[in-house]
């Protein structure tokens, strides 16, 4: 098995689980951001006995009094939570949400590389009840910020992460939205129970997630009579929104700066009217 083919394999088997069998009472303003760049520090939270270290930002604005806002989860890809995320908790800030990208490995505990990342991952694809507490506990986490309104969040993930936050929203978590960036799609906790709404973002040539993925969750939210949408991108594969894919598609997993560019703008606008 060549190199190129067993890193196929590698992040073929964890695509297929990933979830797969895997103060103002006003919205925050696209574009009103907030007076000052957002201030942003390391968190520590707990999931029982594992301590967790996430990255909170929120804005940095100068008011007398405390101004409520809606919270945002960011769950990372499957090597830990990297400065990917961070920079994306801190563009979230300037727009005045508050933001917790999320550590579901654990404190310190960060892959060195594919193989360890996906040792992490298949703990999660083997126990989705680990998976949605420790996601729990960072929706908690998040709650309990005096500044964060706790009927305004919604999650956000990369790949594995991705899957993350549509395992929360199935398993009926109280929030308000979830969007999953190239993530898998395909069920494994056992139940949807949605109450919020969802936004998929996909690539359209994804070779990671099957077909029968795509269909069959679009038949879940149609039977869940849920609020939904599904955005597929022309010429995009795994992971387009990561720059440090590269951009060739034939290896499954690429950059597509338009498909990134795009998506984002969606998420923008889906969490400006879900979360207001």
């Amino acid at each position: 098995m060549t190199i190129r083919v067993a890193a196929l394999v590698a992040v073929s088997i964890l695509a297929g689980w990933l979830w797969s069998p895997a103060q103002s009472q006003q919205a925050p303003a696209a574009e009103a951001p907030a007076k000052e760049a957002p201030m942003g520090a390391l968190l520590e939270y707990k999931d029982g006995d594992t301590l967790c270290e996430g990255y909170l930002a929120r804005p940095q604005v100068a008011e007398e009094k405390t101004v409520l806002r809606a919270g945002i989860l960011i769950v990372h890809a499957w090597m830990g939570l990297t400065q990917f995320e961070k920079d994306k908790a801190e563009a979230l800030a300037k727009l005045g949400y508050v933001v917790l990208a999320v550590d579901m490995f654990g404190k310190g505990v960060r892959p060195a590389n594919t193989k360890e990342a996906q040792e992490q991952t298949m703990k999660f694809r083997k126990d989705p009840v680990m998976a949605l507490a420790r996601i729990d506990a960072a929706l908690q986490t998040l709650k309990k910020q005096s500044a964060v309104e706790a009927h305004r969040i919604g999650i956000m993930g990369y790949c594995f992460g991705g899957s993350i936050a549509l395992g929360l929203a199935r398993g009926g978590a109280e929030i308000a939205a979830a969007v999953s960036f190239h993530g898998g799609l395909a069920n494994t906790i056992g139940k949807s129970e949605i109450k919020c709404s969802v936004l998929v973002l996909h690539g359209a040539d994804d070779p990671f997630v099957p077909v029968e993925d795509v269909d069959a969750i679009k038949e879940e939210f149609k039977t869940g009579k849920v609020d939904w949408q599904f955005v597929e991108f022309g010429n995009s594969v795994h992971s387009f929104t990561n720059p440090g894919a590269g951009d060739d598609n034939t290896k499954g997993a690429a950059y597509n700066e338009k498909a990134d560019k795009r998506s984002w703008e969606l998420m923008k606008d889906f969490f400006a009217e879900r979360l207001k």
